[in-house]
């Protein structure tokens, strides 16, 4: 399966009939319908949405958004009673061309602080989650992130740093959820096909944030698991130049495999090409916070495809044909509505992120925050375009299958699943 990035961002208006308006920018009025955040028996309710619209994950935030409006579309702009506005803001600036916190803690405190808010989806980057779960925990709003896997957001399993995760969680009780894998499913993943391609000496590079940093541990402690020896974990400076004296340290200490953790947006395109002309028969490894264009594509700044043909990645996305007959109709969907028949992995989650969270409303049977988060959390044995899944007392998800991408022409394409073996 080959996935391309989508470019534009539409304004879905919904049935006339529903009255719903969902938007993708952050100007939208909060105001219209009746009935508070506390109402039952109908009203109007909230959602929104907080991702990286600018910069290197551009295309994967807006298949996300569009996933997200699809979803909203097809409930008839409604979740059981309630008419449902969704706005979708960017914690993302042109200028920084990547989440900055304080975009992100200004769409936090809009949702906080708006009674009728009901769900907010985001963030896209487990680091700027560090940043909104604080505000929206005070606040009592259900979160619920289609794409972190930070280990420390939710709990201080192998991975997490000091403090976390009660630091995040302010109230004292839990507002924040997830539906793809915590990081020690994807380091594991990582870890399982590292040692299925024959690596031995193993170098790792992370770019120091709550998800790099964190997920680097995790490779680290998996790898080493399974007999793998692992040379250095070693923190970058995301502006450096380059990285040739990093590569070289591991040509000479007789690496055969790299393995990077971090985001595109942090120079990841650089790390890899300097490691592979440094060790040239070496294999590469990168994990879902490369999974795109910008990363995947020299046209779009990306490694050449020399680099490329040495690439591996993780994601918690399958082939279309892989996923259970919902989520096969819902590239049908998707295709149809946008004509794009291979989306790229994220757009899935925007979907699934959406219908969860008007199920949650639809359940809750009322617009109270409380109630809402209480239903959320009670989430037992879902099925979803994504498989059948439950969300734990932590807030994270019981899914645990990871894709296995090659690159070629550019693009991401579907080679397995992963069974990971923590």
């Amino acid at each position: 399966m080959r996935f391309h990035r989508l470019i534009t961002l539409g304004c879905v208006v919904a049935a006339a009939s529903t009255g719903v308006v969902a938007c993708g920018d952050d100007d939208d009025s909060s105001g219209g319908g009746g009935g508070g955040g506390d109402s039952a028996g109908g009203g109007e309710l909230h959602i929104y949405s907080s991702l990286p619209l600018e910069g290197a994950q551009r295309g994967q935030s807006t298949a996300l958004v569009n996933g997200a409006k699809l979803a909203l579309e097809q409930a008839g702009g409604k979740a059981g009673d309630y008419t449902i506005k969704y706005t979708s803001l960017s914690d993302a600036s042109a200028q920084a061309g990547n989440w900055t916190p304080e975009l992100t803690s200004a769409n936090a405190r809009k949702a906080a602080q708006d009674d009728k808010t009901a769900v907010y989806i985001g963030e896209f980057n487990s680091g700027a989650s560090a940043v909104s779960i604080p505000i929206l925990n005070e606040g009592g709003v259900p979160q619920i992130s289609p794409s972190n896997t930070a280990v420390g957001l939710t709990s201080d399993a192998a991975g997490a740093d000091k403090g976390e995760p009660d630091k995040y969680y302010p109230a004292g009780t839990r507002t924040y959820t997830r539906i793809v894998p915590k990081d020690t499913i994807q380091g594991a993943a990582l870890a399982t096909i590292m040692k299925e391609d024959g690596c031995t000496n193993v170098a790792i590079a992370n770019d120091k944030e709550v998800y790099g940093a964190g997920l680097a541990r995790n490779v680290e402690s998996a790898a080493k698991g399974q007999g793998l020896k692992i040379d250095f974990n070693e923190g970058i400076d995301p502006k450096a130049a380059n990285y040739r004296s990093l590569a070289s340290r591991a040509k000479g200490d007789g690496v055969d495999c790299f393995a990077f953790s971090g985001t595109t947006s942090n120079n990841a395109a650089q790390i890899f090409k300097d490691f592979s002309a440094a060790i040239p028969d070496a294999k590469l490894y990168g994990p879902d916070g490369v999974a795109e264009a910008a990363f995947t594509d020299p046209k779009e700044g990306g490694i050449p495809s020399s680099v490329g043909a040495k690439t591996t990645l993780t994601v918690a996305t399958l082939a279309p044909d892989k996923y259970p007959p919902e989520g096969q109709e819902f590239f049908k969907q998707y295709g149809e509505k946008y004509g794009d028949d291979t989306p790229d992995p994220y757009a899935i989650y925007g979907y699934e992120a959406m219908n969860l969270a008007l199920d949650a409303i639809k359940r809750a049977g009322s617009g109270d925050k409380e109630k809402i988060l209480e239903a959320l959390f009670a989430t037992k044995d879902r099925k979803s375009v994504l498989g059948t899944y439950s969300i734990d007392e932590n807030g994270d998800t019981s899914l645990t299958d990871y894709g296995v991408y090659k690159i070629e022409g550019g693009e991401l394409t579907f080679d397995k699943t992963v069974k990971a073996q923590t």
